[in-house]
């Protein structure tokens, strides 16, 4: 029994949605519509509904919230999102709160199918998986399951556990397997947590005899047969289209073999990250992997130099030619944790020294910690890539700008000193080295005014103290702060002061001559 819910606050889009959905071949015992998230809430409260197709972006409550509320309230719902929007931010919230797809709009019909079945059928397998526990005695299972998880991950046992846990399913603890199982996560496909589908599957594959669950998160681990060909699981996801990426151990004999058992297989499920292509990693893959070797700290080193030029694409390829694949699929997995810590921390040394300087942009070097939290080795090598370049740009943008004041302070200092010779934009920008175009734009950016316009302030200024401290003549005045023309000094100062520089010397004296009779009569 499937009833789905569509949620779209557009009634043609719910419409269509709708008419797709009753033209495919998945039997469902009900559709119903909502025009938000409120409506949808009260619907999934009120009705018996196992998927929801609903849109992200909409009034009052949107699609993020409302697979929130509904886990807040364990309304047991699976959701397929639908948004305009291909940001995988959405999707990535989406997946964390259970999503079980992500479609863009516009939906294809074959794309919906496709999810539309994909859920179904978990619904179905999950359904039929919780009438057969049903039949088990549940709390006696999910005690024996923490109790040996809890064994695998090194807690202490004695012997008369371990007799009495192995008695319970002797034909698998006499020869057995760990497999750790991890789904592959990507935008706009199905199926992004179908750990209770993965598990069914093994039991099918396994048989209920032949298949032990001892952890669902944050990945399925599964004891399983050793005597079943480690293909067969691969096989059987590959024919129901889960995309899982699979790490199996050698044969085990004893359940006191199983905490050894566990460190292989996260071992092996590390090396998973710098095989993509492999869809089961087991042991011989990763025998013959070098076990010493040095970090090359001076290509590191290297690339960390050109940090603040305009080699932004050498050192993209510079990231990418020291986590060569080649290489690092030569050696083991702690070689290129190891890579990637040093990276870290010469990221971290380098942003100390610029972090005072950045405002609020700084690095997410805290994403770049933790390589596992990537889907593969390419995605970290991106984000990496990323960072630097960020990094580069923050430098080379503060090496111009203390370039540039450097510069700008030679030329104030240079205008200052000659302003009474026959002075131009050619002559200062010659004199500080750079291109006559760029020094005018950047003298006008960072001084606010242009070069014409200081000059004339600064002879102007010169000009003022001369007329109000010294007797000589105005037509000396003007050649004294450098204009060759009388008359444009006095078109100059009048433009600028607003009066005739005669008028500015009289005005100038008499508030003299007022301030010494003030002295005077001792006000």
């Amino acid at each position: 029994m499937i009833n789905v819910l569509i949620v779209d606050d557009q009634k043609q889009i719910r419409d269509g949605l709708q008419a797709m959905l009753r033209q495919f071949p998945v039997p469902l015992d009900g559709i119903h519509c909502a025009g938000n998230g409120i409506e949808a809430l009260a619907l999934l409260k009120r009705e018996s509904i196992q998927l929801v197709v609903t849109d992200i972006r909409m009034p009052d409550m949107d699609g993020l919230e409302l697979m929130a509320r509904a886990r807040e309230e364990r309304l047991k719902a699976d959701f397929l999102i639908i948004s305009g929007y291909g940001d995988f931010a959405y999707a990535q919230k989406a997946i964390g709160l259970g999503a079980k797809g992500y479609l863009l709009k516009p939906v294809k019909r074959e794309d919906l199918q496709a999810s539309i079945e994909h859920v179904a059928q978990e619904i179905r397998t999950r359904q039929e998986l919780s009438r057969n526990i049903k039949r088990i005695s549940r709390r006696a299972r999910e005690t024996d399951r923490k109790e040996l998880a809890m064994f695998m991950q090194g807690a202490a046992s004695d012997d008369e556990w371990i007799g009495q846990a192995e008695r319970q399913n002797s034909e698998l603890w006499a020869a057995y397997r760990l497999v750790l199982l991890r789904e592959e996560l990507r935008i706009n496909q199905p199926g992004a947590d179908s750990a209770h589908s993965m598990e069914s599957i093994a039991y099918r594959v396994y048989g209920r005899r032949g298949c032990v669950c001892l952890q669902h998160r944050p990945h399925l681990i599964l004891a399983v047969a050793a005597d079943v060909d480690p293909e067969a699981l691969p096989a059987a996801f590959k024919e129901e289209r889960i995309g899982a990426v699979a790490a199996m151990t050698g044969p085990r004999h004893g359940l006191k073999e199983l905490p050894e058992s566990y460190a292989q297989v996260l071992e092996l499920y590390r090396h998973g990250y710098l095989f993509p292509d492999k869809r089961c990693l087991l042991p011989a893959d990763i025998e013959g992997l070098e076990r010493q070797w040095e970090i090359p700290y001076e290509e590191l080193y290297a690339l960390f130099q050109m940090i603040g030029t305009k080699n932004g694409g050498t050192i993209a390829e510079g990231i990418s030619a020291i986590f060569n694949k080649n290489v690092l699929q030569r050696r083991h997995i702690r070689y290129t944790e190891q890579l990637c810590r040093a990276v870290v921390q010469m990221l971290e040394e380098s942003e100390r020294v610029i972090h005072p300087y950045m405002g609020e942009g700084a690095l997410d070097i805290e994403c770049l910690r933790n390589l596992y939290d990537y889907p593969g080795i390419r995605d970290y090598i991106q984000a990496l890539q990323q960072q630097l370049l960020r990094l580069n740009q923050f430098y080379y943008e503060f090496k111009c700008s203390y370039r540039n004041s450097q510069d700008l302070n030679e030329a104030i200092r240079f205008i200052h000193e000659n302003y009474h010779k026959p002075l131009d934009l050619a002559m200062v920008s010659n004199h500080v080295s750079l291109n006559y175009a760029y020094f005018s734009n950047l003298f006008k950016k960072n001084i606010g005014k242009g070069f014409a316009e200081y000059l004339r302030d600064v002879r102007l200024d010169k000009a003022r103290r001369l007329l109000a401290e010294t007797e000589h003549k105005i037509v000396d005045i003007a050649a004294m702060v450098g204009y060759e023309s009388y008359k444009s000094f006095i078109r100059a100062f009048r433009d600028v002061m607003g009066m005739q520089a005669t008028e500015y010397r009289q005005r100038i004296r008499q508030e003299g001559e007022r301030e010494g009779k003030y002295r005077d009569t001792g006000f």
